[in-house]
């Protein structure tokens, strides 16, 4: 490629017009933490959901439309807006350095560089995710049932927000909410009871989302398409702004 791209492969790219996962391989685990910690983590105007929902999983992407495979894990919280159900990503480990730019830059998902772990032997999945020294998620589940279909899917909110470039706190511009909606059509779904483990890491600091109550654990193949998303509002930046940093690795001058 050039630095700067062609019109006939700038056609080609948008001309994709969604995102495809064919043949994807995801296990993770469904629970419920305590509301002052959903209550905590979400940032205004989400609201949390009736109930303190959680989920976590660890993917396997032999094949996207965008190029090769790779893995990637994610921890979620279930909320609102304005009565709407949805789900907010409070982090998004990923293994592959390309594939980076999709879900941060467009789709402001709080992508980071980690390593993965993927495996399934007999009725057992095993995952894990690994940063700075760290196995800060290890997740296994013993599979022992299956259902007929996905329970229904909801749209995942995000907040896509540029800081200030004077260094001063806030943005240069609007921070934006949007909504979007990944289509998820499982070959098949098998459930089982997980065993989950959440270590202590600075930089990903998943063990603040407790285990107050396990619901279940899965393990699906499955075709996944990423739709389009769309924006949905501006939200006051000031109030965005300590949200705004799990985006990256934080720090503030001290060791």
């Amino acid at each position: 490629m050039s630095f700067v791209v062609s019109q006939s492969d700038l056609d080609k790219y948008y001309a994709l017009g969604v995102r495809k996962f064919v043949g994807a391989k995801m296990m993770g685990m469904m629970y419920h933490t305590r509301p002052e910690i959903a209550q905590r983590l979400l940032p205004p105007p989400l609201e949390p959901a009736a109930a303190p929902g959680a989920l976590i999983f660890i993917a396997e992407y032999p094949e996207t439309n965008l190029g090769p495979g790779y893995r990637e894990a994610a921890l979620y919280l279930q909320c609102q807006y304005k009565g709407e159900a949805g789900t907010y990503c409070l982090s998004m480990p990923i293994d592959n350095q390309p594939r980076m730019h999709n879900g941060r830059d467009i789709f402001g998902l709080p992508k980071k560089l980690c390593e993965i772990g993927f495996s399934r032997e007999g009725a057992t999945a095993l995952g894990w995710v690994k940063r700075d020294g760290v196995v800060f998620c290890e997740l296994t589940i013993d599979l022992s049932g299956s259902l007929p279909q996905m329970p229904p899917q909801t749209p995942t909110f995000v907040f896509k927000a540029m800081p200030r470039i004077d260094l001063q706190p806030g943005f240069d511009g609007p921070v934006l909410l949007c909504r979007q909606q990944t289509t998820v059509e499982p070959r098949s779904i098998e459930i089982g009871m997980p065993a989950l483990t959440l270590r202590a890491s600075r930089s990903d600091p998943w063990h603040e989302v407790e285990a107050a109550q396990v619901l279940m654990g899965f393990y699906i193949e499955t075709d996944n398409t990423m739709n389009p998303g769309e924006v949905i509002g501006e939200v006051d930046g000031k109030a965005f702004l300590p949200y705004y940093f799990k985006m990256t690795d934080f720090s503030a001058g001290t060791p």
